[in-house]
């Protein structure tokens, strides 16, 4: 009988105990997302800010050919 209640009484502990974790898991990845939903990754930036992407209106022919060429050589200086 004592060890019924003992198996009983840890079979308990450990579903408390996964319960509670999961609880605090969920909880915790709510609270990421509740402090992400109201970052704004595309405002303006302020300060000194410098345009580094360039639309693709303002490219040229030459600069759409020129990419491959910045491409291989990326690829060269990264071995």
């Amino acid at each position: 009988m004592r060890s019924w209640l003992r198996l009983c009484w840890n079979t308990s502990k450990i579903f408390l105990s996964f319960t509670a974790c999961t609880l605090l898991f969920y909880f915790g990845l709510l609270w990421i997302n509740q402090e992400y939903q109201d970052y704004h990754r595309y405002d303006v930036p302020k300060g000194k800010a410098v345009k580094v992407f360039q639309s693709d209106a303002a490219t040229t022919n030459k600069e759409e050919s020129n990419w491959l060429i910045r491409l291989l050589f990326f690829y060269e200086s990264s071995e």
